[in-house]
């Protein structure tokens, strides 16, 4: 299994629609068969980040996963809500 932590540093403006928009890349990611949970979480810290947390069953559920259209529209969508680049990186469990 992979996980995948995806930190979002979101303009304070945009935090609700950024929640709002995120809904339906979560709600249509978790549908997918790969896919084990996608989680949106906020920082306990600053509540303008926002932290997808992911588990996929392989390499190729990701692949699949980043080429669905709900991927390619929504995620260029909450980029543009973001103050600044954020990151994404992935875990295997041990």
């Amino acid at each position: 299994m992979i996980k995948i932590v995806a930190k979002n540093y979101v303009k304070p403006e945009c935090l609700q629609a950024f929640k709002d928009t995120a809904k339906e890349l979560i709600d249509k990611s978790r549908a997918e068969e790969g896919n084990i949970f996608y989680t949106l979480n906020v920082s306990k810290n600053d509540p303008n980040t926002l932290v997808f947390i992911e588990n996929w069953k392989d390499q190729d559920a990701i692949n699949f996963h980043n080429k669905t259209d709900h991927f390619t529209s929504i995620v260029p969508k909450l980029h543009e809500m973001c103050n600044s680049e954020g990151s994404v990186e992935l875990f295997d469990e041990i």
